[in-house]
């Protein structure tokens, strides 16, 4: 089935599909003529959901015949501080939905694909350095959440991916608190400002999963623009879109002080990620810059 488009006729299991990157996929794929089932925990409201525990199990009829189950489970990441209880929220939001997937796909003769989500974060800091998937894991608590969160999945089988997403650029994704900060003209450099920071824009963040069900991909694969981006990159360009200053920086320590480890974790990580596996499979970008993510995310509603 690798390298067929996914249309009329195939049928995608989604779960995490109320989130930033799951409505988009839904809502990409059905106007494809996809049919997709979303795995929910309310009652159901049309014929498409079903209702399922993420603590398990599942039935894998519930699965059999997709071309692919998509997981994307997980607390969010954004909200801080992380507390002990939030660490255990974040871990185990992401490891118990995955593990209740992967048991089911175990159980059937003929599996679907497996698409599970994970992160950047599973690389850590690695200052100076292109990492592609090749890499080992980094330090820090995303790159444990990760590498929990991809075993699970690996329970699976042998047809998994484990889609490693960057922060996504749109302004309800890692853009939110940045421009806010920005249009109340408080916004700077955080540390450095220098740091290489993963992004994505949600357009090949949607375009990237697709690829990976078109063309049957199985392991890592970096979910991540083809241009290396600064921090500096990113609130340059929200403060050039929103016709405000970018002057007052955040020193490391600060940022340390007020949020912990999260802030070495999100907004001093230092790592330029390399979508390499996509570019070797003929992916092609709609956003090849950070820049020009940017600007079509604000032009999209992110100046209201």
């Amino acid at each position: 089935m690798a390298d067929q488009p996914l249309g009329p006729g195939d049928r995608v299991v989604v779960a995490g599909a109320s989130g930033l990157i799951g409505r988009a996929l839904v809502a990409s794929l059905r106007e494809s003529g996809v049919a997709v089932t979303q795995l929910v925990r309310r009652e159901p409201g049309s014929a498409s959901e079903i209702r399922w525990d993420p603590a398990g199990p599942l039935d894998p009829a519930v699965l059999d015949g997709a071309r692919a189950v998509v997981g994307l489970n997980g607390a969010s990441i954004g909200r801080l501080p992380w507390t002990r209880r939030y660490r255990s929220e974040l871990l185990w939001s992401r490891v118990s939905p995955t593990r209740t997937l992967a048991d089911a796909l175990r159980r059937l003769t003929n599996p679907p694909l497996f698409v599970s989500a994970s992160a950047s974060g599973f690389y850590g800091s690695r200052p100076g350095r292109r990492i592609d998937e090749g890499q080992e894991r980094g330090d820090g608590f995303l790159a444990d959440v990760c590498v929990e969160w991809e075993a699970a999945a690996d329970l699976a089988g042998e047809r998994v991916a484990h889609v490693r997403f960057s922060p996504v650029i749109h302004a309800d994704g890692v853009l939110k608190p940045l421009v806010f900060l920005t249009r109340l003209g408080v916004a700077g450099p955080l540390g450095s400002g220098r740091q290489s920071w993963p992004w994505a824009s949600l357009d090949d963040t949607v375009g990237a999963l697709r690829h990976v069900i078109e063309h049957d991909l199985t392991g890592p694969v970096n979910v991540a623009g083809p241009e290396r981006a600064s921090e500096n990159d990113v609130g340059f360009a929200i403060a050039r879109e929103l016709n405000r200053p970018y002057l007052i920086p955040a020193p490391a320590f600060a940022l340390r002080l007020a949020l912990g480890a999260a802030a070495d974790d999100l907004l001093l990580v230092d790592c330029d990620v390399a979508p390499a596996v996509l570019a070797d499979t003929g992916f092609e970008w709609r956003h090849r810059t950070a820049e020009s993510a940017v600007r079509d995310a604000l032009a999209s509603g992110g100046r209201s």
